[in-house]
């Protein structure tokens, strides 16, 4: 079966919203998740905690401390940019505030470079990498989530209330 991944960013401290976005993304089939950072506190790490979760840090984190916590708590952190291998596919992510980070991706030619900061949703092409921010969970209108299926190239926006 084609993995399933959640994708969030830009929690910005919003606990509570951004457990109801990985109760609807669990509920489309996501197995596993990415938050492309601007966590700000432990209490949005704690909505990852014994999931298959990956994190980066924004600009607006404390990255040696809530790098430490979300250890702690199981999560596996990729700060400044993580990359990884989803049936045959190469994703890289990150926060999306340090461009010289996303050339660094886009050069590399993965499949598909995630990334927040903007808090606004994006799903475009450069050359041969898809380019996917799935919005915000704070600061936004709506606050949404993305669940992609590498696999196939599907990706569904979430909005979150």
């Amino acid at each position: 079966m084609a993995m399933h991944l959640g994708i969030l960013s830009d929690s910005h401290a919003q606990a509570d919203r951004t457990r109801r976005a990985l109760q609807a993304l669990q509920a489309a089939g996501a197995t596993r998740f990415i938050h492309c950072g601007d966590v700000e506190t432990e209490q949005v790490l704690d909505q990852l905690a014994g999931l298959d979760a990956h994190v980066v840090f924004g600009n607006c984190d404390p990255a040696r401390a809530l790098g430490r916590y979300a250890r702690d708590i199981g999560l596996q952190v990729h700060h400044p940019m993580g990359r990884m291998d989803v049936d045959g596919h190469t994703l890289a992510f990150t926060h999306g505030d340090d461009p010289d980070l996303m050339q660094a991706a886009l050069d590399e030619g993965v499949h598909f470079l995630l990334h927040g900061h903007t808090h606004l949703r994006r799903d475009t092409r450069m050359g041969g990498t898809r380019v996917i921010n799935p919005g915000a969970l704070h600061r936004a209108n709506p606050f949404t989530a993305a669940l992609l299926v590498p696999a196939t190239g599907e990706l569904r926006s979430f909005p979150v209330q």
